[in-house]
C-alpha cells in the first residue's frame, strides 16, 4: 500500500495545534502516513497587529519555544523535532506549566539532549529558521490562517480544529473526511463557533 507523505506545521505554545498532533500521530497508527514536522511562529504572524499585553507575553513565549526547538533541530536534524516538541508542550499543555528554562531543561534531558539548548530560547538568531519554515507553511494556504497547517500530496489546509482528538479509527475516518473535502480545489472552508475548549484526555 502506498503511503501519503503529509506536514504539520505548528507553535508549541497553541493548544488546538497541540490537539490535532496529537490526532494526526493517531492517525500514523491506523492510516499509511509519513509526518514531516515543521514550526509555526504565532509571535511571527502577529509581528504588525496591534494586540493585548496579555498577548503579547504569550508571543515572547512563542519564539522562545520555537528557538529551541529550532537550535535542537540544526545539531540533530528533522527528526527531532516531533519528541522535543511532544516534551515542550505536554508540559504546556498537560501539565499547565510556565514556559521558562527550566521547562526547556526537562523537556531536552527528557530526550536525551544538552541541557544547555535551554539558552537558546533568548538567541534570536534563531528567528530566521523559525521564520522560514512558518513561510513554507504560510505560503500553501495563505496569511489568513493559523495552526495548525497540514499539507498531504501537494493539498494544504488550516486545522482541523478539534476537541477532544478522537482515536483509532475514529481518528482515521475523520483523516478521510478531511482530505476529502480539502482534496477538492474548489473547497475553502467549513466553520462552526467553538462550544468547547481544549480537552487533553
Amino acid at each position: 500500500m502506498s503511503r501519503d507523505n503529509a506536514e504539520f506545521w505548528f507553535d508549541p505554545i497553541c493548544p488546538w495545534a497541540w490537539m490535532t498532533s496529537r490526532w494526526i500521530l493517531e492517525v500514523t497508527k491506523v492510516r499509511p502516513v509519513n509526518v514531516k514536522w515543521n514550526l509555526f511562529s504565532l509571535a511571527h504572524l502577529n509581528r504588525d497587529k496591534e494586540l493585548s499585553d496579555e498577548y503579547k507575553s504569550k508571543l515572547i513565549k512563542s519564539w522562545q519555544a520555537t528557538r529551541v526547538i529550532a537550535a535542537a533541530q540544526r545539531l540533530k536534524g528533522d527528526e527531532i523535532i516531533l519528541p522535543l516538541y511532544t516534551a515542550i508542550s505536554s508540559r504546556i499543555h498537560i501539565g499547565k506549566r510556565e514556559v521558562e528554562l527550566s521547562l526547556f531543561q526537562e523537556a531536552l534531558s527528557e530526550i536525551g539532549l544538552p541541557t544547555d539548548l535551554a539558552k537558546s530560547a533568548e538567541d534570536e538568531s534563531l528567528n530566521e529558521i523559525v521564520i522560514e519554515s512558518h513561510e513554507r507553511g504560510i505560503k500553501l494556504v495563505g496569511n489568513d490562517v493559523g495552526t495548525p497547517i497540514i499539507s498531504v500530496n501537494g493539498t494544504a489546509f488550516f486545522g482541523p480544529v478539534i476537541s477532544p482528538a478522537p482515536k483509532g479509527e475514529e481518528a482515521g475516518k475523520l483523516w478521510d473526511g478531511v482530505l476529502g473535502v480539502a482534496s477538492y480545489p474548489g473547497f475553502f472552508e467549513i466553520k462552526r463557533s467553538r462550544t468547547v475548549g481544549p480537552i487533553f484526555d
